[in-house]
């Protein structure tokens, strides 16, 4: 089974979701479908199909919360030395060598990730460009655009 990286911050919101479908949720429906049931004929019980529904879409998604912490391997990055390294987990402040904008990310597992947030994946084209390289480098982000230079500013351990 491949291992998919995630932070910790990432299992925990996961685990946060996981708890709340298995203890308030799913009760809850199970709870709506035996009234609905109590209704009587469930061939036109629109109360009960849509309880029904919604009890497949609890049950999908607790199967692939698992499935996703099962295989999840939770790194810290704040247990990492800091090295000045650009690697899964921490916090990069970037300069746009062309704008000299400074934009800052956390490079996150594709679970996590939210740009507006400022968290990317790992899989983006900013961060595949980013990992490996470290502070005062230049990295080469291409976009449909063309090549975008980036310059390492600071890497940060958070």
């Amino acid at each position: 089974m491949q291992k998919v990286p995630m932070t910790v911050q990432g299992e925990k919101a996961l685990r946060e979701e996981l708890d709340d479908l298995k203890t308030v949720q799913r009760p809850t429906v199970i709870a709506a479908i035996a009234e609905a049931r109590e209704h009587g004929d469930l061939k036109e019980n629109a109360e009960y199909h849509a309880a029904r529904e919604q009890q497949g879409f609890i049950e999908g998604r607790i199967q692939e919360l698992e499935g996703k912490l099962g295989s999840a391997q939770v790194i810290d990055v704040t247990q990492i030395p800091h090295t000045g390294k650009v690697i899964f987990g921490t916090t990069v402040e970037i300069i746009n060598m062309d704008t000299d904008d400074t934009v800052r990310y956390q490079i996150v597992g594709d679970d996590e990730a939210d740009i507006k947030n400022g968290k990317i994946s790992v899989s983006s084209p900013i961060a595949r460009a980013l990992i490996g390289k470290e502070e005062g480098d230049i990295a080469v982000v291409q976009t449909p655009g063309g090549g975008v230079e980036y310059e390492i500013d600071q890497v940060h351990h958070l």
